[in-house]
């Protein structure tokens, strides 16, 4: 009998990180020029600079599935760099996929962490579906992880069960926010990262659509 942590293994990065970008790359398009200095569920990051951060993980998470260093020491502001920076971000969560689509992308260790390799795809696959919602509730947009999600979720509670102690601990993760006995697992998840699901919730709006 397959077992549900079975069945998230049997998802390869790629599948997962397809699916994610299926959801991000609609509302990074949607996202308007107007809303860039709006402020974000990340309160260190108004939307200009949160889509910089995403850009950069997306980016140097291709170098990590492919076993080279990342460069996070600055990042570039390639919202700045031209106005066809929707289409740029489109392309390269496109080469992230396939990266870590490759044979041997999830095997053995990555990055100067030395982090087994799934694990550290897992980072990525986290902020572009966590992040992703912070830019689509920044900017009016509904999102929700809906019907085909399902193993993207069931991966990234365990990457946050997993990296939540050291994310915590270097303020990568705020505490946990509570949530009711009847929040959905998606509510969960957001919380554990230090996330309130009901950032910029108006009226009877679901959190997440």
């Amino acid at each position: 009998m397959e077992t549900k942590h079975s069945a998230v293994k049997s998802h390869t990065l790629g599948d997962l990180l397809a699916v994610a970008r299926e959801r991000a790359v609609p509302v990074v398009r949607g996202i308007p020029d107007e809303a860039l200095a709006a402020p974000t569920p990340c309160a260190d990051y108004d939307v200009k600079a949160l889509v910089n951060h995403l850009f950069q993980v997306v980016v140097e998470f291709q170098k990590l599935a492919a076993k080279g260093e990342s460069d996070f020491s600055s990042t570039p502001d390639r919202v700045g760099a031209g106005p066809d920076w929707r289409e740029r971000f489109a392309d390269e969560t496109a080469r992230l996929v396939a990266a870590w689509s490759a044979p041997g992308a999830e095997e053995g260790t990555a990055g100067a962490w030395q982090m087994p390799a799934r694990l550290v795809g897992s980072m990525a696959l986290l902020d572009l579906t966590v992040h992703v919602w912070d830019l689509a509730r920044a900017t009016g947009q509904r999102y929700r992880p809906d019907e085909g999600a399902e193993p993207v979720l069931e991966q990234l509670a365990g990457t946050v069960a997993e990296l939540a102690p050291t994310a915590r601990a270097t303020g990568v993760f705020g505490e946990p926010v509570q949530v009711g006995e009847g929040a959905s697992a998606w509510e969960r998840l957001l919380a554990q990262t230090g996330r309130d699901p009901y950032w910029g919730r108006a009226g009877g709006d679901e959190v997440a659509e």
